[in-house]
């Protein structure tokens, strides 16, 4: 009856589902790879061999399931000789599919909802395991959430926990967690991650992949390539290819030297120290936990070893770092919610208006950025290196669609998809308060 035809990518994230080792399984990349069709013929397996299992489908929004992956559910089961109303039915109000043999499938909506932080809509139900599809549009919190209902009769069955990620390209858990490590070969054991080609899928139209040829340069590198490394949302502020940039200039605009110092506010946030030439960035130094008088002691020391004046010091005020101000007469303080300058953009001679002080610094360092005026120095360590370019491809504007106010994706969305506070980004932020104080720059988005 069942007839399992599967690429050897496919085959590869099959034998993984089935082995006693892997509780999580990312199976990604381009489009048309045959993702959900792996993931929905897995729970239809699992349900035909484990009576009365209960299983997940999961989506950021209920609507998409029901109108993709579902479909491709009821399809295999069509061609599988499984006839609704004998082997199954379908609760479209409950979303809820039932097996004649007692199996379930939930159909969940996974979207992190202001109201519902903690996915208490989830209620309580455990499951025997999960398929949670284009995981790119849902978080790691509601990723965990699932898990840890992973333990519906696993004892009875002899299994252990599974959950089964499929998704196109992201920078969200999905690189972070997955697809980083494993290019590192440094992902644990309980982690698998197949990487997905639409080249993979013997069963795919050759009219599909001409038309993924024909799109964007972003959209090819991730749908048809496969490629993590690409981030195809307007919104964002920095260019991949445009922060790798910054690695690779020396800029010689001016030799004033400037520090700026993002203080650690909670216990596992860092206090970062960049030491600039101009916009060129020539040492960043960093510290796990610090305190007030460490910290006015470290920049003392920097401006000594440097021959940084005092008022081209730029100190995070916000919470501890307002006793680091207090102590260095003529130092800068940011407020990062405190309002934006009063200056020009560009030739119109127009007014931006930016929610804070914060916003209207990160777009002005996205402009720099852009424009290959900033530099990092030779030799910064890989792992450095790569925390930059990750925190700052987080920063993304937030509502880009509506005319209001510029504001930037709140910092607590960033910690989520990133499992870290954006500490180098910010500390490299503000030191374009001394830019948009000298009252004009040529403003660029996107």
């Amino acid at each position: 009856m069942i007839n399992l035809d599967l690429s050897e990518k496919q085959t590869q994230a099959f034998n993984i589902l089935q082995d006693k080792e892997t509780t999580e399984l990312f199976y990604g990349g381009a489009a048309g790879g045959g993702k959900s069709f792996l993931g929905c013929a897995w729970l239809v397996i699992n349900c035909l061999n484990y009576p009365g299992s209960r299983w997940l489908m999961g989506r950021a929004i209920l609507k998409s399931l029901k109108e993709s992956t579902l479909l491709t559910f009821l399809g295999i089961c069509r061609d599988w000789g499984l006839e609704k109303g004998k082997q199954y039915n379908m609760n479209h109000v409950d979303g809820i599919v039932k097996f004649f043999n007692g199996s379930e499938i939930y159909l969940k909506d996974l979207f992190l909802y202001p109201s519902d932080p903690e996915f208490d809509s989830l209620g309580s139900t455990e499951y025997t395991g999960a398929f949670l599809d284009e995981c790119s549009q849902i978080t790691n919190k509601a990723k965990n959430i699932v898990m840890s209902r992973i333990r519906y009769k696993l004892e009875e069955f002899k299994l252990i926990p599974k959950l089964f990620l499929a998704s196109n390209p992201s920078k969200n858990f999905l690189y972070y967690d997955f697809y980083k490590p494993w290019k590192e070969n440094t992902l644990p054991t309980y982690r698998k991650f197949v990487p997905a080609l639409v080249q993979d899928n013997p069963f795919i139209s050759p009219h599909y992949i001409e038309n993924l040829k024909k799109l964007d340069k972003v959209s090819k590198e991730r749908l048809l390539y496969g490629n993590f490394e690409y981030d195809d949302d307007p919104s964002r502020l920095f260019e991949y290819d445009d922060l790798l940039e910054m690695f690779n200039i020396t800029v010689n605009n001016n030799s004033t030297m400037y520090l700026s110092v993002d203080v650690a506010r909670f216990g596992n946030d860092k206090c970062v120290f960049v030491i600039w030439k101009g916009l060129q960035i020539v040492r960043i130094i960093h510290y796990a936990k610090t305190s007030t008088k460490f910290v006015v002691e470290k920049i003392e020391e920097l401006c000594r070893q440097y021959r940084i004046a005092i008022p081209h010091v730029v100190i995070d005020e916000d919470g501890v770092g307002g006793g680091v101000v207090d102590n260095l007469n003529g130092a800068k303080g940011f407020v990062n919610n405190s309002r934006q300058r009063e200056i020009v953009y560009g030739h119109e001679e127009k007014k931006l208006n930016f929610a804070n002080l914060k916003t209207q610094c990160y777009f002005k360092l996205a402009d720099c950025v852009h424009l290959r005026q900033i530099g990092i120095y030779q030799g910064i360590e890989i792992e450095l290196k790569e925390k930059i370019i990750e925190e700052l491809e987080q920063m993304k504007r937030k509502d880009p669609d509506k005319d209001n106010k510029l504001m930037l994706v709140p910092k607590d969305i960033i910690k989520e998809k990133i499992g870290r506070s954006p500490d180098f980004a910010d500390a490299i932020m503000m030191r374009m308060l001394f830019e948009v104080d000298k009252k004009e720059f040529t403003f660029f988005m996107g």
